[in-house]
Order: structure tokens, then sequence, then C-alpha cells
């Protein structure tokens, strides 16, 4: 080979920072190197196999081609990961005499340097609220499977119960399930990892940019108990799936505890990779589903030894009957009820709670909600377009929600076939009645249909009473 590899990788370069968006170019190959030739592949030394891979899948070809083009010969390329203190003029460093004077100066430098980026990177973990345990958790129908897979996780990570993914309406438990296992997990002196998935993805765009992906892979691939809050937010973002498809694989095949939550079933998670939904199904799958009126008033019974104050059951029923839609308003329905009290001086009866929650008691609306706006709440639900639901695809991600609109269009709706038909992309009143039917029918015997029915109910009122 005539051509230096060097000078071919930086001419190539050049190249294709002209071809691709100067973002693309920044993270991907900037400061990458052409170290050598072995046989008819061209070595280009990278910063981490995150790197090699994501060039592997998504640039090489270009980067075929624009090699061919400067070097007038075909050749491959194997991209090759390099010691971080390396990555700059690799040559001279192999040349240059080791300077025995300062080696121990400079370990120790790096290793301060190594502790100080871990440390900023520890330091972005969410922390565990200290009320979030499962002596706190109030246990029911609609959540006992759920908290018994927690503790069960806690007890024994990674063994019966990997993963455990935890899916359920906002407000519901799934965070205070995932720190209830955090706590009991450091009272062992487990290393647990807590974090959203929306920091996951933060920190890891910073750890490209910053070019500390090892670091970044060190806290969250070498920990005993990895707990992933809201990962639906990482649907349609590729490089996140990608390295957390990596992440997952490294701690299960170690026997380490993976616990995820999300607002949906994983079958029902929209642009999630199909190699991450079978993973998340791989282990125990538990909903949260809005608590009944019994477990909502030993939720307030609770909340309300925290205020550090005594409120009859009448009361507390009362407000347990106002509040059904989460835990979360139960809460903050009883704050305000408490702070009203404070700041009037009036004692808290069912009067003060009438006329305090007004705003949660039901309107008598006597027009059934629009066509449009029961498709508008579905497709929000379900993360569609309306176009989905009035396509011909037969998917389950696009059906199922398509004949949960037949059903929602024809019992609160109270629309014809023929016109749910014309609604839903021009469909026959046969396939509309088979539709409902299946739903109406599915409700009695499967809980998620019978939840998600009941969710949107909800939605489709409270969106409503505010138009």
């Amino acid at each position: 080979m005539k051509i230096d590899a060097s000078q071919l990788w930086e001419d190539s370069l050049k190249s294709l920072s002209e071809a691709i968006s100067s973002p693309n170019y920044d993270t991907w190959l900037k400061g990458t190197i052409g170290l050598s030739f072995q046989k008819s592949s061209l070595i280009v030394g990278t910063r981490s196999e995150f790197v090699n891979e994501w060039l592997e899948r998504r640039l090489k070809p270009l980067i075929l081609k624009t090699i061919a083009e400067i070097s007038g010969e075909s050749l491959d390329i194997v991209f090759k990961t390099i010691p971080q203190e390396n990555e700059n003029k690799l040559e001279a460093v192999a040349l240059k005499p080791v300077d025995t004077t300062n080696i121990h100066a400079k370990n120790s430098a790096r290793s301060l340097e190594k502790e100080k980026r871990e440390h900023e990177l520890k330091k972005e973990k969410m922390p565990l609220h200290k009320n979030y345990t499962f002596e706190r958790f109030v246990v029911g129908a609609a959540n006992r499977l759920a908290f018994a897979a927690s503790q069960s996780v806690s007890a024994q990570p990674g063994n019966e119960f990997n993963p455990l993914f935890l899916y359920g309406g906002p407000g519901l438990g799934k965070t205070h399930l995932l720190h209830a296992i955090g706590h009991a997990a450091t009272t062992k002196g487990l290393n647990i990892a807590y974090l959203s998935a929306e920091q996951f993805t933060n920190q890891l765009i910073s750890s490209i940019q910053k070019r500390t992906q090892n670091k970044f892979r060190n806290i969250y691939r070498k920990t005993d108990i990895l707990l992933i809050d809201d990962v639906q937010f990482i649907a349609g973002k590729e490089q996140t799936q990608e390295e957390f498809f990596h992440t997952f694989n490294e701690l299960y095949e170690a026997g380490k505890q993976i616990v995820i939550s999300s607002d949906k079933n994983p079958s029902q998670i929209n642009h999630l990779e199909e190699r991450l939904r079978t993973r998340f199904e791989w282990g125990m799958i538990a909903d949260l589903q809005v608590p009944d009126v019994e477990t909502r008033t030993a939720i307030l019974q609770e909340k309300a030894k925290e205020h550090q104050i005594h409120l009859d059951n009448n009361i507390l029923y009362k407000i347990a009957h106002m509040c059904i839609n989460n835990v979360r308003e139960l809460e903050g329905s009883l704050t305000r009820l408490v702070a009203v009290s404070k700041l009037t001086g009036e004692d808290i009866s069912e009067q003060l709670v009438e006329s305090t929650l007004r705003h949660l008691q039901k309107t008598t609306l006597f027009s059934p909600p629009s066509i449009d706006l029961i498709i508008d709440v579905i497709c929000e639900y379900y993360n569609l377009k309306n176009i989905d639901l009035f396509s011909t695809n037969r998917e389950k991600r696009f059906a199922y929600p398509r004949q949960i609109a037949m059903y929602l269009l024809r019992e609160i709706g109270n629309i014809s076939l023929v016109q749910i038909g014309r609604s839903l992309g021009n469909r026959d009143h046969s396939t509309i009645h088979h539709g409902w039917r299946k739903m109406d029918k599915g409700m009695s015997i499967d809980k998620e249909i019978g939840r998600d029915i009941s969710n949107l109910k909800e939605l489709i009122e409270r969106k409503r009473n505010i138009a």
C-alpha cells in the first residue's frame, strides 16, 4: 500500500465532513484516527465500541465509497477501540520513550480524573425518596401482584423475575415500588442505580459529546440492580435503544436484576424495537390499576398520619369517592384540604370537602362526546396518528386501538354502526359490529381491555369538561 493510513483517513474525513451533517460528524467521526493497513483493510481508531457499532451499521457504505474514490483501490475498513489516553498521535506515543520518573504522578492524575468523572455521573443518578418504602405502600386488589413481585426481586435479585416490568397509568405507585426495591437492596449492601429513561438518554448524549461512554457504561453495567422509570421515553430514540439493549444484555447475562416501569404494557409501546420488546417480556409483567374505594380510603388514612391529623372515616370515604383517578390526586386533595383548614381555621368536615374539591365532581353533560374528541383521545392515549386508525393495517398496535374506538364510539358516542364505519376509513358496518362485540366481551375476561376502556372513558370525560 503506497499511501499512508493516517493520511488516507484524514483525506477521507475531509470528504465525509461535507457529505454528512455537522452534528453527526462531530459525534461519530471527529477525533478518529487512521492507524494502519492489515491486508486489504484500513484500521481506524475510535473512542468506544458504541461508536464502532454505530459507524458499522450507519456509515460504513459511505465510508467505503469515499475511501475507494480517494485511494483508487477497493478497501475494507475495520473500526478498533483505542485507549482514551492514547487517542491523539498514537504513532508518536508508541515511538516516544516512557518517562519513568513521572509515571506514578501521571497514573495518579489519571486515577483522580477517572474518579472525578465517575463521581459526576453518579451524582446525576436520581436519589431514592425516603418515604417510598414497602412499609408505606398501601396494598389492594389493584396493585397486589406488582407489590408481591417487587418484594420478591428485592429479596432475591436476578433470580425469579428478571426483568420485572411494572406498568400502569400515572400516579398509581410504579415509582414508589421502584424506590422501595432500591431501599431494600441498599440495606443489603447492594449497588443500585435508579434513574428515569429520559435521564438515561440525556446522560448518554452527554457522554458521547464528552467522549466518556466507557465511564457511563461502568456506572450502569456494573450495578447489582438497575431501576429504570418511564421506559416508554426511549421509544423512537434509536441510539438510546441501542445502548439500553447492550446494557440490558450485559446485566441479564451477569445475573443482575433489572426493574422497569412504563405507562403501557411492552406490547403497546409504539416505536419500540422488537428485540427490546421481547426482552421486556422475558420475566414478569405486572400492572397497577386504579385502586378501589376501600384502598383509596386506606391510602388517605396513611397520608393523614403523615400530616399528623385525625379524620373521621366518613370524611375519608367522601374524599375517596370524589378522587377516582389515581393516588397522586388523592394525596394532592388531602394536602389541599389541610392547607385550606389551616388558612381558614375551619375544621375538615364533609362540607369543607365538598367546597374545596368541587372541581373533582362530575358534571352532568346531556350531549355525548363528539366523534373527533373520542378519536383524538384514543390516538393520544396510544400515541397514534388519526390516519393509523383509518388505515387497513392489521398489526395489533393499530388493530387493537381501532377496535377500542369502535366500542367507545358506539357506547359513549351513541353513534350508529354505519356512521362509525364511515368515520374509521369507510369500513363496513359488519366489521364495526365485530370489533364492538369483541371489546364488549373482552372487558369481562381481559383486565387490560377493561383498564384501557376505563382509562379512556375518564380521559374523554375530562377533556369534554375542559372543552
